[in-house]
């Protein structure tokens, strides 16, 4: 019985969140919507499972959890520096830069999940993937200080992710 019901739902985080994301598109809370999102929530997954078939071994949510809040308060200290900067600072004074982040994390999930952490902040925005994954190209709108700035990704972000996916 679990086989089938893992053969039938591979991702069951996923049929969640895909249920939960389709009730909060139609707007609309009743028996037939959820039924219809819980449907797409099975289908979608099971459609793409061919696709993952690396998935990682172990996630905790409750460190996701605590990631995502200090993600999106991040998200939101960025757009205020960053429309400081646009606001106040000349464009000839702007100090953009390119800073290389050396990776700990190796699970392909985890590489994407910071790369899409650090495009979300404003300000910065992860430009290549090294071919042999050991570090992240990224670019950043203004700064005095490019290892400052890598050493908080790492630091912030990267520690924490590793905690994630351990």
């Amino acid at each position: 019985m679990g086989r089938a019901l893992h053969w039938l739902i591979p991702h069951p985080l996923l049929t969640l969140i895909l249920t939960i994301v389709w009730m909060l598109l139609q707007n609309e809370l009743s028996a037939g919507m959820i039924v219809f999102g819980f449907i797409l929530g099975v289908i979608i997954p099971w459609g793409t499972s061919v696709w993952w078939p690396d998935t990682p071994k172990s996630f905790r949510v409750g460190k996701m959890a605590s990631f995502s809040l200090v993600v999106i308060w991040d998200i939101i200290v960025a757009n205020i520096e960053v429309a400081w900067i646009v606001l106040t600072v000349p464009s000839s004074k702007l100090k953009p830069a390119w800073i290389v982040v050396p990776l700990q994390l190796r699970q392909p999930e985890a590489i994407t999940m910071l790369a899409g952490t650090i495009t979300l902040t404003p300000g910065t925005v992860s430009a290549d993937l090294a071919s042999n994954g050991r570090s992240l190209l990224v670019h950043v709108l203004h700064t005095d200080d490019p290892d400052a700035v890598r050493d908080d990704i790492i630091t912030r972000y990267e520690a924490r992710l590793l905690e994630i996916f351990a």
